[in-house]
């Protein structure tokens, strides 16, 4: 259950979510055809230990088992995972080409773009995240020999502390245009709390900033990865996220002065060439959107 203040590492609580995302990225970017390819989620499961590194090391019977393997969840969920990524690289890219070069990434959990994509020189990253979780990442990725291609700074802070501050201390300059990234993130927040947060991030964002979100129907929230493995895993998955009614982010930004644009997933997915009606079974693709705001000024 859910507390007010609560703390979690990479294998427990939410923490756990992340290489269950992680496993999914790894299987996607095996695939011939992969929407995106991100090599550090292998270095991840690896680090994790033999449970995680057994979903790409062969077929054994725990892979076979896996809901990341079935043929419909499974199928479905990775190709949600790599459509996802694509969908937050071509934002960075066009963030980059915009000149910003200030990146929040807010409950960054396994993100590896800092390692991953080509960052022009000045680029400061700023990944938020519990500390072990950032401790996690740190490690895995060092003992690997991976390097940061920008100004990577870990900012070890929950959430529902007072990490606007946390986030100047590091360095940060609200006077400067800032991108942003929430992804995965906002079925673990209250919807009170997505709000609070939104309306930080809006007093922190110079004119010209820009966010990118993924947003969860709450309706749908029940249906969930984790949520098909097993009635006790259902239970630990609701557990964590919270299912209530909440503003949608489009308008929330629309109506506070910054355009933004929303795309539904199953049309980004047939953009993108795959067959939604072949996919939209075993995880409820309708309920996910993702949106792009730049703040006008």
């Amino acid at each position: 259950m859910r507390t007010e203040g609560d703390s979690w590492d990479i294998n427990t609580s939410v923490g756990s979510t992340a290489l269950f995302v992680a496993a999914a990225r790894a299987i996607a970017a095996r695939r011939p055809d992969a929407l995106a390819v991100d090599p550090y989620a292998e270095v991840f499961l690896r680090a994790a230990g033999a449970e995680w590194a057994a979903l790409i090391d062969g077929d054994t019977e725990q892979v076979r088992e896996h809901p990341l393997y079935s043929a419909d969840f499974g199928r479905t969920f990775v190709e949600f995972q790599a459509a996802r990524t694509r969908y937050f690289d071509d934002y960075f890219e066009a963030v980059t080409a915009a000149g910003i070069r200030q990146i929040v990434m807010l409950a960054a959990g396994l993100d590896a773009r800092a390692y991953r994509l080509p960052w022009p020189d000045g680029t400061v990253i700023y990944e938020l995240d519990q500390p072990r979780v950032l401790e996690f990442k740190r490690d895995a990725l060092a003992a690997n020999g991976d390097k940061a291609r920008a100004d990577r700074r870990a900012v070890a802070v929950d959430l529902h502390e007072d990490w606007p501050t946390a986030l100047r201390d590091n360095g940060f300059d609200p006077a400067e245009r800032s991108a942003w990234l929430l992804e995965g993130l906002l079925i673990y927040l209250p919807a009170a709390t997505q709000d609070e947060l939104f309306a930080t991030i809006d007093a922190l964002a110079a004119p010209g900033s820009r966010i990118s979100i993924e947003q969860v129907s709450p309706s749908d929230q029940a249906d969930t990865p984790l949520a098909r493995q097993s009635d006790a895993a259902k239970d630990d998955w609701m557990n964590l996220i919270y299912d209530e009614p909440r503003s949608e982010v489009a308008q929330w930004f629309s109506e506070r002065g910054w355009d933004a644009e929303r795309t539904e997933l199953t049309d980004y997915l047939r953009a993108a060439g795959r067959d939604v009606a072949v996919l939209d079974v075993g995880f409820p693709l309708s309920s996910v959107s993702l949106v792009t705001a730049v703040r006008r000024g």
